[in-house]
């Protein structure tokens, strides 16, 4: 098993990061909140999940242990591979996939892409008592507030043709990193992040 992928980040990709380790260019499909950490040239060390199928090896990195124990853990729910697992953390931060578990709220899973009703659900019920306490703290100690210019964001930002789970999750984690921010600030803010 791999544990981490520790080199120089040799590309960036639309899915998928390639760091480049001794001679070797490892490409690891990652999700998009990890990819926009990513800077070509810069020192980085992925957590690393191996999936081997019969006709492929294929590497997933994460910057935070924290998503690549909840990718693990949406691995083993039924109905779920690699690509909803790693869909569901490119839409949604891990605290929010955590919380939405542990509040049963699987029509906020479900705007990912990839994942429907029936799988948020089964979401929900696989892993209600299988996620670690950690996970769900996290999610409720880190919780953004819906202030007015954080509705007021989210609103003007699917108006131009975003998806709602991702611009929700971009817009309160940059209103918890910054809570008095205006909603034109977390619009612009968003709008880098998103693209």
């Amino acid at each position: 098993m791999i544990a981490f992928v520790q080199g120089t980040v040799a590309e960036v990709r639309a899915l998928s990061v390639v760091v480049q380790v001794g001679g070797l260019g490892l490409e690891l499909l990652a999700p998009s909140r990890t990819l926009a950490r990513c800077t070509p040239g810069a020192e980085i060390t992925l957590n690393a999940h191996l999936v081997v199928r019969e006709d492929s090896l294929t590497l997933y990195g994460f910057l935070d242990h924290d998503a690549l124990v909840l990718f693990r853990h949406l691995l083993n729910v039924s109905g779920v591979g690699p690509k909803v697992a790693l869909a569901l953390l490119s839409s949604l931060a891990t605290e929010q996939i955590a919380d939405a578990v542990d509040r049963e709220d699987a029509a906020l899973l479900a705007t990912a892409p990839g994942v429907g009703k029936r799988t948020g659900e089964r979401i929900v019920v696989e892993l209600k008592s299988k996620l670690p306490a950690e996970l769900a703290a996290g999610a409720v100690g880190k919780r953004a507030v819906a202030t007015p210019a954080v509705d007021d964001a989210v609103e003007a930002l699917v108006a131009l043709g975003y998806r709602q789970g991702a611009v929700r999750s971009a817009v309160l984690d940059l209103a918890s990193a910054d809570p008095e921010a205006k909603a034109e600030t977390l619009i612009r803010r968003s709008l880098a992040r998103l693209r």
